[in-house]
């Protein structure tokens, strides 16, 4: 048979079978995880499944052509709040459409983010809305539109010329955070780093450098700190004791910024009066911190609303054009900035 003609009809199990020259039964104890077949079996069974375009979704062809009215909605990190405030900003969005979200956390990890994409396909879900991990290939996205299965990317994006995108502007963020520090006095600013490298990394770490060379700053004092606690204490005495003498930090996320203000006052130093420092995102912890954290605002749940808006404008038009939404940001001043100390 040939590709032409699999695609003219739906692919069947015997169809599998045949490709992978075993008999259906055994194709059938593949799909349904059976630990009797032999590993080399079931990869040669799922590689022609791969090839056919093979989609096991317990219900017969015609199940398949009606919506199911779900959206699977695929993020890395499930105990980063910021992922909630997105996923109540999607509910309420998809909410008024009479759908539901299916929620799975990817860990980071791309083979996790694969399988659950695959068990959504499988599941008959309406469409996806994916933060891809750090290391996904633009591929996946390949895969997805082979296969038919909408995919929005939000707040980070594998690919900016395919695919639809709800993001934020990174860049413009940092160049507000630049500014107010400029504004009160501060010349050597500090970028704390860590974790993944993905879209979002990329462009607040290239936003920083871009809004300090503009003023005529060195963009290059940089230091790398863990996403969470627990945070090592001499993470402050690093940047003390940094032959360029910062004043500030602006760090990747509000967590980050909270753990590095918890370093400062362990080392007693006054955040605010000795060492400014400013958070991003604008997450709840940047309120609840003592003292409390100046922060850019990214708003996820409006990311959220925004994906959620696009994923519902695909369904209603397969054919439209990929678009892309960009949120803006807004600095939020608070306690843990001030007029930089003066120096020796």
């Amino acid at each position: 048979m040939t590709s032409e003609q699999r695609r003219a009809r739906r692919v069947t199990l015997l169809d599998v079978a045949r490709e992978a020259e075993v008999s259906r039964a055994t194709a059938s104890l593949v799909i349904r995880k059976s630990p009797l077949v032999a590993d080399e079996t079931r990869r040669r069974v799922e590689a022609a499944m791969d090839r056919l375009g093979y989609v096991y979704n317990m219900g017969a062809a015609g199940m398949r052509a009606a919506r199911s009215n779900t959206v699977g909605v695929i993020v890395p990190n499930l105990a980063n709040p910021f992922f909630a405030e997105m996923l109540a900003g999607i509910e309420q969005a998809l909410e008024g459409a009479g759908m539901v979200v299916v929620l799975a956390n990817s860990r980071e990890a791309p083979a996790n983010q694969e399988t659950i994409l695959r068990r959504m396909r499988e599941r008959g879900v309406d469409g996806v809305i994916l933060c891809p991990v750090a290391g996904t290939r633009p591929a996946l996205l390949g895969k997805a539109a082979g296969w038919k299965l909408p995919v929005v990317q939000a707040l980070r994006h594998v690919s900016e010329s395919e695919c639809d995108y709800a993001g934020v502007d990174y860049a413009g963020g940092m160049r507000q955070a630049v500014e107010h520090l400029r504004a009160l006095g501060h010349r050597s600013i500090a970028f704390g780093t860590g974790g993944p490298v993905h879209s979002a990394y990329r462009e607040r770490l290239a936003g920083f450098c871009a809004a300090m060379e503009a003023r005529g700053l060195d963009p290059g004092v940089t230091i790398e700190l863990p996403v969470a606690p627990p945070f090592p204490p001499e993470a402050a005495r690093r940047l003390i004791d940094h032959p360029a003498r910062p004043t500030a930090a602006i760090c990747f996320s509000d967590v980050m910024a909270a753990c590095l203000a918890n370093s400062f006052a362990d080392a007693g130093v006054a955040v605010g009066a000795g060492f400014s420092i400013v958070g991003f995102d604008d997450l709840a912890v940047a309120e609840m911190a003592r003292p409390r954290l100046t922060s850019v605002a990214t708003f996820p749940g409006e990311v959220g609303e925004a994906a959620a808006r696009l994923l519902l404008s695909r369904l209603e038009s397969p054919e439209r054009g990929d678009r892309r939404l960009i949120s803006l940001t807004r600095l939020v001043a608070r306690d843990s900035t001030a007029a930089a100390p003066a120096r020796d």
